[in-house]
């Protein structure tokens, strides 16, 4: 009996540890499946992560370049406006000076500040506190010579003197020099350039 026993319990422990063997196999198996799916799973969150951060850049990127496009569209606007309120002023003198009929340049300088006045608005809504220091600058500037203009022109009979116009074309001498700083500022917000340009009329 004592061989049966012994054929017995080497039988018992040959089929456990088979058994044992398959289990721990399977244990095995699903502990690396488990990690193989955490892996997986992992990945596929930094992938999203990833994704998202792309797609945040290239939407950043887009407001940037709009903002960029807004900004150069109201520069262009505001600099066009200003030379053009500049030389509606100097087109004023000029008919004062020469002692003709002021009327319709006084008519266009009129249109010319109304759209002087329009494009800095906007601008005061748009453009960084540098430009607008500048462009606040030209503002005063401009309207300080369209001030000036009315009193000559409300002069009437008390005709303006040589000294008058010299004085008015001392102001318009630095009005294009405002200009050219103010130009000169907005470039280089622009990233054009990052020399000051030299005042041109």
């Amino acid at each position: 009996m004592g061989e049966s026993w012994v054929a017995l319990v080497v039988a018992v422990v040959g089929v456990v540890g088979t058994l044992g063997a398959a289990l721990l196999t399977q244990s095995r198996a699903d502990r690396t499946k488990r990690r193989e799916l955490a892996a997986a799973a992992e990945q596929q969150r930094e992938d999203r992560r990833h994704a998202e951060a792309v797609r945040r850049a290239e939407r950043d990127e887009a407001r940037a370049r709009e903002r960029l496009e807004l900004r150069r569209g109201c520069y262009i606007a505001l600099n066009t406006a200003a030379r053009q309120y500049q030389i509606a002023q100097v087109n004023v003198a000029h008919a004062l000076r020469a002692q003709g009929d002021p009327g319709g340049r006084l008519a266009e300088l009129e249109e010319r500040r109304i759209a002087f006045r329009t494009t800095y608005a906007e601008a005061q809504m748009i453009v960084p506190d540098v430009v607008l220091s500048s462009a606040r600058e030209v503002s005063h500037w401009l309207n300080g010579g369209y001030g000036s203009l009315k009193r000559l022109v409300a002069a009437g009979d008390d005709t303006p003197t040589e000294q008058d116009f010299e004085r008015f074309q001392e102001r318009v001498d630095r009005g294009w020099s405002l200009l050219a700083r103010m130009r000169g500022v907005m470039r280089r917000d622009l990233a054009i350039d990052d020399e000051d340009e030299e005042p041109t009329g």
